[in-house]
C-alpha cells in the first residue's frame, strides 16, 4: 500500500487537481447508468485517461470494466473500449526522454503495477475464460484489444494464464485461429502472443503443434518472403524454436510430417551476396538455429540421427555447404552456419563422408576441410570464426574412423605432397607456430583425429619431422615433448599456459590405451625427469593445471606400461614417483585438472563456447578422458608389486576359467542344435506315420465295401438259380457276369494301388534303415518302424484275404459257367438256331473273359508270394533297426557319463574361483561376479533342459 500511495502521490502532484475525482465520477456513472450510451461513454473517457492516470484508473475502475465484459457483450464498442483500457492499465507504452538510471527506475516501477493488476485481473479464471471467448468474436474492435490485452497478461503472469488457457475448454484452438484472420495486424500480434503462451510449457507446445501449426507457419514464412521477409518472419521463426527447442514429441511430428525438406529453399543464397540488411541477416541467423535444434547433440541419438538423414535426402546439407563456401557472407552468418553444418555431420557417416567430398571454389580447387583449417590456424581470423572452425573438425571426426585415417595419412611420408597443403600439413604448422590460440586449436583437433582409433595412433609415430636445415628429422612425438622440455626459442614459446595444456592433452590422448605409444615416449631419457620435476615443484596458480596435466601423462606411462624398457618398468616408475613427488602429492596434483573452473563448463557440451581466448584450456572428449583416467590411476600408483602380482594371477585364472565356460558354451550350444534336428526329425516322421494310418483306415474302409458288394452279389445269383424260366435266367446270369466283371476290375486296381503303397512303405523302411545307421534318429525312430511294420504285416493279410475271395470269386465263376452251359442245352431245345449261335458266341466271349481272369489271378498270386519275401526283407531290417537302436542307446549312456563327469570338474573350478575371489576380498579388492554368476546359472539350466530331453 505504501508503494501505491507513493506512486498515487507522484502522480497528484503534476496531474490537474480534477482528475481523480474525474474517475471516480466515470466509475459512478459506469456503475449506475441504466443506458448503453451513458456507460460507453464513460469508458470512452476512462479510457482516454488510463494512459496519464495509470494507477488511480487500474485502482478504482478494473472492476467495473470486467463488469462491462460480462454484461455487454453484445455490444462492441463498448467491450473495444473496456479492453483497451484494461490494457493501457496492465501494460504501459508510453515513451519519454528520460534519463538512463531515471529510465530503468521507471520501467522497473511500470512492470510492477503491471503485475499486481494482472495477478488481480486472474483472480478470478473466468475473466480469462471470459477474454478467450470474446477473441472468437470477429469484429476488429474486439478481437484486436483482446489480443493485446492477453498477450500483456501473459507477459506479466505467464505460468498462471498458461494454467488457465491450457484447462479451458478450446482454449488453445481459439488462439490458433488467429493466425487464419485475413487482418495482418490480428495476425501479426497473434503470433506475438503464441510466442509469449509456448514459453516453457511443453503440454502447450503440444497442443499448438498438433493444432496444424507448423503448416501455417511455413505457408506464413513463404508468403512473406522466407530470408528476405520482414519482422513477421523473425515471429514466426521464434515461435517455431519456442515449439521445437527441448520438446522431442514436437521434433518428432515436424520431422514426420517432411517439414524439413519445406526448410531448403530458405537457404537459397545467390552470387551477390553484398548488402545483406540487418534483417535478413537476423532470419537466417534464426533459420540455422532452427536447423540446429533439429540435430542438436542433446537430442536422443535415433531422433538425431532420421534428421541428419532427411536433411542429406532433401539436400538441406548440400545448400548449408554452398553457403559454407560462399564469398560475402556476412561473418556471423558463416559462423553459424559453419555450426550448423558441423551438428548436421556429427556422428553421420553419409553426411560426414560428403563433407569430405565437398570442394572450395579456387583455383585449384581445394577441399572444404583445408579452406576451413586455414582460417582456424590464422591468428587475424575472428576469435568466434576460428572455434566454430574446430568445433566442425570435431564434428567431421566424431566416431569417423575413415575420416580420422585420412587426417593422419595426410601426415605420412608416403602421402605427402609437396605441390598442395594437406589437413595434416596445416594442423602440424598450427601446432608449432607463434599463437598460442593456434597450437591449443591444433593440438585438440590432432587429439580428435586420434580418439578411440589405436590403429591411428600407432601411423602418427611413424610422422618424421624436419625442424631444421643438417638436423636429422624427428618424430612428432619427440617435438611436442621437446616443446615441453627443452629450453630453447621453442620451449619458450610453449611456456604459455594455453600452448603447454594443448600439447600435454594430446599427449595424453595420444598415449592412453596405447603401449606402443608409451614405450616411444618413455625411451627419450629425459621425458620423464621433466615430468617429475614439474609435478614435484611448487609453482603458482597459473601452473597448477599444467602440473595436474603432467600428473596424468605420467600415470598414463604406468597404467598402459608393457613393462618393455627394463629401466622404466611399472614398478620402477611407481618407486620414482614415491621417491621424488610422494604418492599422495601425486594424487593431489592429479586432482588439480577436475577442480579448475573452466573443466566443469568444457564437460557440459561438444561445441568449444568460451568467452575470450584465454579460456580456451579444456577440450569435452579430453574431459571424459580425464574422467575415466583419474581413478584406475589412483588406484594403479597405490598398488604394490605382490598385488599386482596376485591381481595378475587372478586374471590369469579368470580368463582360464572363461575359456573353461566358452568350451562349456560351445559344447552345449552343439548339443542343444543336435537335439533340435532330432526333434524336427521326430516330427516329421510322426506326421508320416499319420499319413499312413489315414491311408490304411481308408483302405480297410474301402476293402469293407468290396465285401458287402460281394455279399450282394452272392445273395442275387443264390436267388437267380431257382427261377425256371430259361429267357429271364439267362438275362439274369448276363447281367451278373456284368457285375462280376465290374468287380474284378475294381479288385484288379485296388491291387495295383496296394502294390504301390508296398512299394513306398518298403522305401520309407529303407530310409529309416539308413538314417538309423548314420544319426542318433534311431533312437526315437525304432519304436514307430516296430509299428510300421506291424501295420504293414496287417495289411499283408488284408492283402492274402482279398487274394482268397478272388479264388472263391473264381470258383463262383466256374459254377456260373456251369449253369450257363446247362441253360444253353435247355435253350437249344426250346430255341431256334439263330438263337443257339447267340447263346455260343455269348459263351465264346465268356469263356475268353475267364480265360483272361485265370491270368490275372494268376499275377495276383505271384504277386502275393513277392509280398511274402518283402516281409520277410521287413521283418529283417525291424531287427536290424532294433541293434542299432540298442548301440546308439549304449553311446547315450556313455555321453551322459562324460557330461557328468565334465560338470565335477566345472564344480571343482568353480571352487576354485569362488577361493579365489575370497582371497581378492580379503585383500579389500571388489569383484563383479556378476556375468561369472549368470553363465553358471545358465550353464546349469541347459544342462537340466539336457537331462529332461534324454529322460
Amino acid at each position: 500500500m505504501n508503494f501505491f500511495r507513493g506512486v498515487i502521490g507522484g502522480q497528484q502532484a503534476g496531474a490537474q487537481p480534477s482528475g481523480v475525482e474525474t474517475i471516480q465520477k466515470l466509475c459512478d456513472r459506469v456503475a449506475s447508468s441504466t443506458l448503453l450510451e451513458d456507460r460507453r461513454d464513460a469508458v470512452r473517457a476512462l479510457k482516454s485517461l488510463s494512459k496519464k492516470y495509470r494507477m488511480e484508473v487500474g485502482t478504482q475502475a478494473m472492476d467495473h470494466l470486467i463488469r462491462i465484459l460480462q454484461t455487454d457483450s453484445s455490444d462492441s464498442e463498448i467491450l473495444g473500449y473496456a479492453l483497451d483500457t484494461l490494457y493501457n492499465i496492465i501494460c504501459s507504452d508510453e515513451e519519454e526522454e528520460q534519463d538512463e538510471s531515471e529510465e530503468d527506475t521507471q520501467r522497473r516501477q511500470e512492470d510492477d503495477i503491471g503485475a499486481q493488476f494482472s495477478e488481480r485481473f486472474i483472480q478470478e479464471p473466468e475473466n480469462v475464460t471470459l477474454l478467450l471467448t470474446m477473441l472468437e468474436e470477429f469484429d476488429f474492435h474486439v478481437r484486436w484489444p483482446g489480443v493485446k490485452l492477453l498477450t500483456a497478461l501473459l507477459k506479466c503472469q505467464c505460468a498462471q494464464v498458461q494454467g488457465i488457457i491450457l484447462v479451458s475448454p478450446m482454449g488453445v484452438s481459439r488462439l490458433m485461429d488467429l493466425l487464419a484472420d485475413s487482418r495482418e495486424v490480428i495476425r501479426n500480434d497473434g503470433l506475438l502472443l503464441l510466442q509469449q503462451l509456448t514459453k516453457g510449457n511443453a503440454a502447450i507446445q503440444k497442443i499448438v503443434a498438433f493444432e496444424n501449426a507448423f503448416e501455417r507457419l511455413l505457408d506464413i514464412i513463404t508468403e512473406e518472403g522466407t530470408s528476405d521477409g520482414g519482422i513477421v518472419v523473425e515471429d514466426c521463426l521464434l515461435l517455431l524454436l519456442n515449439l521445437l527447442k527441448n520438446n522431442s514429441s514436437n521434433q518428432n511430428f515436424f520431422k514426420e510430417g517432411s517439414y524439413i525438406q519445406r526448410m531448403k529453399p530458405w537457404f537459397e543464397v545467390g552470387d551477390d551476396n553484398s548488402g545483406w540488411s540487418a534483417q535478413k541477416v537476423t532470419n537466417l541467423h534464426l533459420m540455422l538455429q532452427l536447423v540446429r535444434v533439429m540435430v542438436s547433440p542433446v537430442n536422443s541419438p535415433g531422433a538425431t540421427a532420421s534428421c541428419q538423414k532427411a536433411m542429406f535426402q532433401c539436400g538441406l546439407l548440400q545448400q548449408l555447404c554452398t553457403i559454407l563456401m560462399a564469398t560475402g557472407v556476412p561473418a556471423d552468418i558463416l559462423t553459424e552456419t559453419i555450426n550448423t553444418v558441423s551438428e548436421v555431420i556429427r556422428g553421420s557417416q553419409v553426411n560426414q563422408d560428403y563433407f569430405a567430398s565437398v570442394n572450395a571454389p579456387s583455383n585449384p580447387p581445394r577441399p572444404a576441410i583445408v579452406v576451413l583449417l586455414m582460417s582456424m590456424v590464422n591468428e587475424r581470423q575472428p576469435f568466434v570464426l576460428r572455434c566454430a572452425v574446430l568445433y566442425c573438425f570435431q564434428c567431421f571426426l566424431y566416431k569417423n574412423q575413415k575420416g580420422q585415417g585420412e587426417i593422419v595419412a595426410t601426415l605420412l611420408p608416403s602421402t605427402i605432397d609437396a605441390n598442395s597443403i594437406s589437413a595434416g600439413q596445416l594442423l602440424c604448422g598450427g601446432l608449432f607456430s607463434a599463437d598460442s590460440l593456434s597450437n591449443w586449436c591444433a593440438a585438440v583437433a590432432l587429439g580428435h583425429a586420434l580418439q578411440d582409433n589405436l590403429t591411428q595412433k600407432e601411423q602418427l609415430l611413424r610422422v618424421q619431422l624436419a625442424t631444421s636445415l643438417g638436423k636429422p628429422p624427428v618424430s612428432l612425438l619427440q617435438q611436442c615433448t621437446n616443446i615441453l622440455s627443452q629450453g630453447d626459442k621453442i620451449s619458450r614459446r610453449g611456456s604459455k599456459v594455453q600452448t603447454r595444456v594443448g600439447l600435454l592433452m594430446l599427449l595424453c590422448t595420444w598415449m592412453s590405451n596405447c603401449p606402443i605409444a608409451v614405450t616411444h615416449f618413455l625411451h627419450n631419457q629425459d621425458n620423464v625427469p621433466f615430468l617429475t620435476a614439474q609435478i614435484s615443484e611448487n609453482l603458482g596458480e597459473d601452473e597448477r593445471l599444467v602440473q595436474g596435466l603432467c600428473a596424468l601423462l605420467l600415470g598414463i606411462c604406468i597404467y598402459y606400461n608393457d613393462n618393455s624398457l627394463e629401466n622404466y618398468t611399472k614398478e620402477k616408475l611407481k618407486q620414482l614417483i614415491e621417491k621424488r613427488i610422494g604418492k599422495e602429492n601425486f594424487v593431489e596434483k592429479l586432482g588439480f585438472i577436475t577442480k579448475h573452473e573452466l573443466y566443469s563448463r568444457a564437460a557440459q557440451k561438444p561445441q568449444p563456447a568460451f568467452s575470450a581466448p584465454e579460456h580456451m584450456l579444456f577440450d569435452h572428449e579430453f574431459t571424459k578422458l580425464v574422467k575415466e583416467l583419474e581413478g584406475v590411476i589412483t588406484k594403479a600408483v597405490h598398488k604394490s608389486s605382490e598385488e599386482e602380482k596376485k591381481e595378475e594371477e587372478v586374471k590369469k585364472t579368470l580368463e582360464q576359467h572363461d575359456s573353461i565356460v566358452t568350451q562349456y558354451k560351445e559344447l552345449i550350444r552343439e548339443q542343444d542344435a543336435q537335439i533340435n534336428e532330432l526333434k524336427e526329425q521326430m516330427c516329421t516322421l510322426t506326421s508320416q506315420k499319420d499319413q499312413m494310418q489315414n491311408t490304411i483306415t481308408q483302405q480297410l474302409s474301402q476293402i469293407q465295401q468290396h465285401k458287402d458288394q460281394y455279399n450282394v452279389l452272392k445273395l442275387k445269383l443264390g436267388k437267380d438259380s431257382g427261377q425256371s424260366d430259361s429267357g429271364q435266367v439267362n438275362g439274369l446270369q448276363l447281367e451278373e457276369l456284368t457285375l462280376l466283371r465290374e468287380e474284378l476290375e475294381e479288385l484288379r486296381k485296388q491291387h495295383a494301388l496296394l502294390n504301390t503303397q508296398l512299394a513306398e512303405r518298403d522305401t520309407l523302411i529303407a530310409n529309416l534303415k539308413a538314417e538309423g545307421v548314420q544319426s542318433p534318429d534311431g533312437l526315437t525312430a525304432a519304436p514307430e518302424n516296430t509299428e510300421l511294420l506291424k501295420e504293414l504285416e496287417s495289411l499283408r493279410g488284408q492283402v492274402q484275404t482279398q487274394a482268397a475271395e478272388i479264388s472263391q470269386l473264381q470258383r463262383e465263376r466256374q459254377e456260373v459257367q456251369t449253369r450257363t452251359e446247362a441253360l444253353a442245352a435247355v435253350s437249344g431245345e426250346a430255341a431256334d438256331l439263330t438263337k443257339v449261335t447267340e447263346l455260343e458266341n455269348r459263351l465264346s466271349a465268356q469263356t475268353a473273359e475267364t480265360n483272361r481272369l485265370q491270368e490275372e489271378v494268376r499275377s495276383l498270386t505271384e504277386s502275393r508270394a513277392a509280398m511274402e519275401k518283402e516281409r520277410a526283407a521287413a521283418t529283417s531290417t525291424a531287427t536290424i533297426l532294433q541293434t542299432e537302436k540298442s548301440k546308439l542307446q549304449q553311446e547315450v549312456a556313455e555321453s551322459k557319463k562324460e557330461q557328468d563327469d565334465l560338470l565335477m570338474l566345472l564344480a571343482d573350478q568353480d571352487q576354485k574361483i569362488l577361493s579365489l575371489k575370497q582371497r581378492l576380498k580379503d585383500l579389500g579388492e571388489t569383484i563383479e561376479d556378476e556375468d561369472d554368476l549368470d553363465a553358471r546359472d545358465q550353464f546349469d539350466d541347459d544342462d537340466d533342459e539336457e537331462e529332461e530331453d534324454d529322460e
